[in-house]
């Protein structure tokens, strides 16, 4: 019922709204985070162990460089989504892909500044790495800010978005499978750790930066909005209000805007939680195949099944979204990962049920990595037609907030945890070092995955209530036009 409600929904919307993208729009936005991956994982999976166990730093300090570079993450994503929606003089290129084009060359060399930490005294490494870390988020910011907000401008069909949330989680995944697969092989295949990781970093910015260019070639905005925001600057302009006022007064409007948005709110905490999640378990799980099953080497192909399990979820999306609908579908994937990673907290002690485990718990992950991106492109309809105000780069910039405090946490709880268990790098570990390192892989998740479903449970916008906002908005703006 939820789902044909919907259908009919985008039925009547099909004369204004006939936008089926075409297979080189989405195969070019998955190749979009393709590349994010490729520049962005190279920091979640390996910089805190590049830090503690290649360059020395101690690993309460390495967590810090997480904790103070995200944060300050977080706070230029929302700069970054207030300057794209209030960009005056849109060129043909669009609102947001010209930054995407601007911002990957200076992506890729900052990448391989991360992994490139001079000899210097140990202060010096400590601060070579803060500032590289740090412009390096910046940067990803103002890319992944422009790529997230398009999405809206891309389709407006509630299926179609779906499904090219499932292309950009499949190029996610799939960015995270060579990721984990090659990296470490590159390293270990040079003299030195050291150099290993500078070149294994190299190749992956090249082919970060050439992936996100392709992505820019391929697709483009169709539904900017723009005569309906022009009406409104127009509207503005008669108060007699001073230019600059009101700037300002519109900048205020859409932050309020972001406030009254309770779906956007629950969505926001939800990624929070599942994020720092998934994030810890990435950093952690090579610690815990070097000390715990004394063999790194397993990260690589067991990658192949895990991330195999993730593509597998993200192309059966649709499928789920079709029949229970977005939100029944992302509680289903967190129950999946909680019970798996509940289960592998007791059983795991191989190679193969460490596989087995990671596997199914990736299956869930998958689900809701996908819906996550289908889902704020939601609330951006939901909050104009709550509020009367359209802003794609503040509402996207607000989730990915925190989605960069739960970076932060994948930096920072290990970093904490470690050093509170009395892990000491390239040693046998004690026992009580192990049992935090299993807790970090296992327990952190299964915690933040059930806090998840509570959160859900009370998230307000189904299939139905998506149609009719829809047909409400175009009803709204042909009068606004008029």
């Amino acid at each position: 019922m939820a789902t044909n409600l919907a259908i009919e929904g985008n039925e009547k919307l099909k004369g204004t709204f006939p936008r089926v993208l075409t297979f080189k729009e989405k195969f070019g936005y998955a190749a979009g985070d393709l590349g994010n991956n490729f520049l962005f994982e190279m920091g979640q999976l390996y910089l805190l162990k590049y830090f503690t166990d290649v360059i020395g730093l101690p690993a309460i300090t390495a967590g810090s460089v997480f904790l103070v570079a995200k944060i300050w993450d977080a706070f230029a994503d929302i700069g970054v989504g207030t300057a794209i929606d209030h960009r005056k003089n849109i060129g043909k290129r669009g609102r947001f892909r010209p930054f995407i084009l601007w911002s990957t060359l200076p992506l890729g060399l900052l990448l391989i500044a991360n992994f490139t930490v001079p000899d210097f005294s140990l202060t010096g490494r400590e601060i070579w790495s803060y500032v590289t870390y740090i412009l390096f988020g910046t940067v990803y910011s103002i890319s992944n800010i422009a790529y997230g907000s398009m999405q809206p401008t891309m389709t407006k069909n509630s299926v179609e978005r779906s499904m090219l949330a499932g292309w950009r989680t499949i190029g996610s995944n799939f960015g995270v499978l060579i990721s984990t697969v090659a990296f470490m092989p590159i390293v270990l295949i040079l003299p030195t750790e050291k150099i290993g990781y500078s070149v294994a970093a190299a190749a992956f910015a090249i082919s970060g930066v050439a992936c996100q260019l392709f992505c820019y070639f391929c697709i483009k905005e169709h539904y900017e909005d723009e005569k309906t925001r022009l009406k409104a600057m127009e509207a503005e302009e008669g108060t007699g209000e001073n230019k600059g006022f009101r700037g300002f007064k519109e900048i205020m409007k859409s932050y309020g805007a972001v406030f009254k948005n309770g779906p956007l709110l629950i969505l926001c905490l939800s990624n929070l939680f599942t994020f720092s999640a998934f994030n810890v378990k990435q950093a952690v799980q090579f610690y815990f195949a070097q000390y715990v099953l004394h063999n790194i080497t397993i990260i690589s192909y067991m990658t192949f099944f895990t991330m195999g399990f993730a593509i597998l979820a993200s192309a059966m999306i649709p499928f789920f979204t079709k029949r229970i609908g977005k939100k029944y579908t992302f509680i289903l994937g967190c129950l999946i990962w909680a019970v798996s990673d509940g289960i592998g907290y007791f059983l795991t002690n191989s190679a193969i049920t460490f596989t087995i485990f990671t596997s199914i718990s990736y299956f869930g992950n998958g689900l809701i990595g996908g819906l996550n991106w289908a889902l704020i492109s939601d609330v951006v309809e939901y909050g104009e037609w709550k509020t009367s105000v359209r802003s794609e780069g503040i509402v996207y910039s607000s989730y990915t907030y925190f989605r960069k405090l739960s970076q932060a946490a994948a930096g920072v709880v290990p970093g904490i945890v470690l050093a509170t268990v009395g892990y000491i790098p390239n040693q046998a570990q004690t026992a009580q070092a192990l049992g935090g390192i299993r807790g970090l892989v296992f327990i952190y998740p299964v915690v933040m995955a059930a806090l998840t479903v509570i959160l859900m449970l009370i998230y307000p916008l189904t299939e139905q209530k998506y149609g009719q906002i829809m047909i409400d908005l175009q009803e709204r703006h042909q009068k606004l036009m008029e």
